[in-house]
């Protein structure tokens, strides 16, 4: 109603998440997936020249089954994003705002510093996310504490030279998944994908209103796309972004793993909010309490809409999933809060 601003003021703003339901109702198949390699928080996936690569930290570690990573390149700060050209260039991201490809630097635009995805399309054009123009990705929390929407689309042609800018004023681009000369984008803090066109920037809504933060995609096999949830939403979070007052003093007071806000592993420490007996009950976690933290990978179809999804539910273990990647049959699943990958068999179906 047009009236509802002003209306709220008097009665007060309705605080409302959408359900778990449908294509998304909750599920263990994280849970249950088998833990393919054990690494501390791994994060973006990839394949290349047949093997599976996974950033964690500040290094890129190959990953094989029944054995120990191995590092195969390491970097002077943490990697925050990894693509592979059509050629064989491994492209990487690095939380110091440093863009390398294949080992050589790339020079980036005055204010991108964020680099939160990178991905190719067929014709060799990369695109580019930057999360944020004042925070750096890890510092994530406080960009969405702080109502941040200052993330932005670029791209490079296949042949070179400097970055474009496609669109600004975008809440923390996560995700990117070229679509001929337009890519889909995951647009975090405004829990919806948008595709925007590569010629003149103009966008539209794939998808909304989405239960959770969207993180990378990544292609599936038959030309639909997998989407990571890293993080749920819940009231609570929900009703402090909308307190001015209370979230400035959060900020300024309070150190960020205990913020009131998303987190990719929650129930570690006593200290953390949401503790009480709407999530435990004589020490029983229950599986749909309304958790910081959630696994959540999501199978779009061609059109970009959801077919079905695998969760780790408030009581298990395999949360902040922010990166997966499907090879030979299996979706490989980095848990950022569960400190593995997982490994996920699609042909046995069942989905």
């Amino acid at each position: 109603m047009i009236l509802d601003p002003i209306l709220d003021m008097f009665r007060g703003k309705a605080v409302t998440i959408p359900p778990l339901d449908g294509a998304f109702r909750p599920n263990t198949r994280l849970d249950e997936a088998l833990a393919f390699v054990g690494l501390t928080e791994p994060d973006n996936l990839l394949v290349a020249d047949g093997g599976l690569l996974a950033s964690s930290g500040n290094a890129i570690y190959s990953l094989a089954a029944d054995t120990e990573p191995k590092v195969v390149e390491t970097f002077p700060s943490p990697i925050t994003a990894l693509a592979l050209s059509p050629s064989g260039q491994l492209t990487v991201g690095l939380e110091s705002g440093r863009l390398l490809i294949s080992g050589k630097e790339v020079s980036l635009p005055a204010g991108v510093s964020c680099i939160t995805a990178l991905a190719y399309a067929e014709d060799g054009t990369l695109w580019l996310a930057n999360g944020s123009t004042e925070h750096a990705p890890s510092q994530w929390a406080a960009d969405l504490m702080t109502k941040g929407a200052s993330g932005s689309l670029w791209k490079r042609n296949a042949a070179g030279g400097e970055f474009r800018k496609v669109a600004g004023g975008i809440a923390f681009p996560y995700g990117l998944q070229p679509l001929g000369r337009d890519v889909l984008v995951s647009e975090s803090w405004r829990h919806q994908l948008v595709r925007f066109d590569g010629a003149t920037g103009n966008r539209s809504t794939v998808m909304t209103h989405l239960p959770g933060y969207p993180a990378r995609l990544s292609p599936a096999g038959d030309g639909g796309a997998w989407l990571t949830l890293f993080a749920p939403r819940n009231r609570l979070i929900e009703f402090v972004l909308q307190e001015t007052h209370y979230r400035q003093d959060m900020i300024d007071q309070v150190p960020p793993a205990y913020w009131i806000a998303p987190a990719l592993a929650s129930s570690r420490s006593f200290l953390e909010p949401l503790q009480c007996g709407g999530i435990r009950t004589m020490g029983i976690h229950k599986p749909w309490s309304p958790s910081r933290s959630y696994g959540l990978v999501v199978r779009l179809d061609q059109n970009m809409q959801p077919q079905f999804s695998l969760h780790s539910r408030a009581n298990g273990t395999r949360h902040g999933i922010c990166s997966v990647v499907e090879k030979g049959g299996q979706l490989f699943v980095a848990s950022r809060g569960g400190d593995c990958v997982l490994a996920v068999d699609l042909a046995s179906g069942g989905f």
